[in-house]
């Protein structure tokens, strides 16, 4: 029965995951550079709210407690990482520093949102 409601709860993650990508899609970045970045965070919010759906819905998938954890810790070890990485970028001399940082936030976020989704999919 626990087994059935979490392939139900998948199930309806995995339908809003879907009406995220019809819904809401990432903007094309230009302008200034202050343009360029609040474009960007606005891009950022929006493969937050996709990775958070991918995260919850791999979480829900899975039934063994030691994946689960290994799954907790990853996610959290992920998140320190890319946050550091990208932090690199945008402590440079310059303002194109922040762009580049709002870059590799971008790419490390899509890229992580799509490997959760992936491994879920049947």
């Amino acid at each position: 029965m626990l087994r059935i409601a979490t392939i139900a709860a998948a199930a309806l993650i995995g339908a809003a995951v879907c009406a995220w990508a019809a819904d809401e899609k990432e903007k094309e970045c230009n302008g200034s550079t202050y343009d360029i970045v609040t474009c960007q965070k606005g891009n950022l919010a929006l493969l937050e709210k996709r990775l958070a759906k991918a995260y919850a819905k791999a979480l829900a998938m899975t039934d063994n407690a030691k994946q689960r954890k290994q799954l907790e810790i990853a996610q959290s070890q992920w998140l320190k990482f890319r946050d550091a990485n990208c932090d690199y970028y945008e402590l440079a001399d310059g303002t194109i520093a922040r762009i580049r940082g709002g870059i590799c936030m971008l790419d490390l976020t899509r890229t992580r949102a799509k490997e959760l989704e992936e491994a879920v999919e049947p």
